[in-house]
């Protein structure tokens, strides 16, 4: 006998919920994906071009309508309000990086999250794109990491916690544990940030992540090397290794590329299975970005 349909929450139908996740979680099976937006006319168009009819225009609506898991898609500024009143009623969590532009806020989300004893999964799909994963397997005594951007200077908090956050989060992920000495760099202009460098060293580790935010550019590029190699990945799906490009699924869907499909069947698995997923290690990054945004603020890096 197959297991009972899941249901699942999507909140917020902008951009990101369109492009990377309603693709992924409306083909995966044993789902019943439930929409929720506060504009009718936006639940009702998404929701017919998906073909769901389940579709709500409250969270209310949405928790009595018995959702076990929910993606939460809204804007920064409701993280809090939402994910608190889903984790109080009970629903695990996947939420969109960052939990908040408070680290006040977001330790409460994780506190209350182990609490209730649900999962809380944060987006940071960079950890399942199958070309990063890769790298874990490969030497890293060396790691630079840029991504760049097109005449998108900003405000300091906004863009270190909506964007260089991936690759903060990214160089944690593919340093040892023993790489705690951390250096901040960047160019503040009339509170504007124009680009950003963490380092993170230690014993026979060296990792650099780099943000242009004038760069003319919208690339991500890692490089990984050590022992006699180099690793190139760039925009997350293209790899060359010591200098020779290699070969890559076609057929793949870009949401299996960037992570997507990996990430979300990642949390699913864990809410079918009862297994906790903590939002601790996702913590520890948005606490290295604190320490990022105070010292680009007050001028010290």
């Amino acid at each position: 006998m197959s297991p009972s349909p899941v249901p699942v929450g999507v909140i917020g139908l902008g951009d990101i919920a369109r492009k990377a996740y309603l693709p992924v979680l409306c083909a995966l099976p044993g789902l019943v994906p439930h929409l929720m937006t506060r504009s009718r006319d936006t639940v009702d168009r998404i929701g017919d071009a998906y073909r769901v009819p389940d579709r709500h225009t409250t969270l209310d609506g949405l928790i009595e309508a018995g959702v076990r898991a929910a993606f939460v898609h809204a804007p920064t500024e409701r993280h809090h309000g939402i994910v608190t009143r889903l984790l109080d009623a009970g629903v695990d969590v996947f939420v969109d990086k960052p939990l908040s532009y408070s680290l006040a806020e977001s330790r409460e989300l994780v506190a209350l999250a182990r609490e209730r004893g649900r999962c809380l999964a944060v987006g940071f799909n960079r950890r399942f794109a199958p070309a990063y994963v890769a790298a874990l397997e490969h030497p890293r005594d060396l790691v630079l990491l840029q991504k760049d951007r097109r005449d998108d200077a900003g405000d300091v908090r906004t863009v270190v916690l909506d964007d260089f956050i991936h690759l903060v989060d990214t160089l944690r992920m593919l340093a040892p544990a023993t790489a705690d000495d951390v250096r901040v760099r960047g160019s503040v202009v009339d509170g504007r940030l124009h680009h950003v460098v963490l380092d993170l060293d230690g014993p026979g580790f060296t990792g650099t992540a780099v943000m242009n935010r004038l760069g003319g550019t919208a690339d991500e590029v890692l490089q990984t090397a050590g022992a006699n190699s180099r690793r190139e990945v760039v925009n997350l799906t293209r790899v060359v290794e010591n200098g020779v490009p290699q070969r890559t699924d076609d057929w793949a869907s870009t949401g299996r590329r960037r992570g997507f499909e990996a990430m979300c069947e990642h949390f699913l698995d864990a809410v079918r299975s009862g297994r906790r997923l903590d939002a601790g290690d996702a913590l520890a990054t948005h606490e290295l970005c604190e320490r990022i945004i105070a010292e680009l603020s007050e001028g010290t890096a």
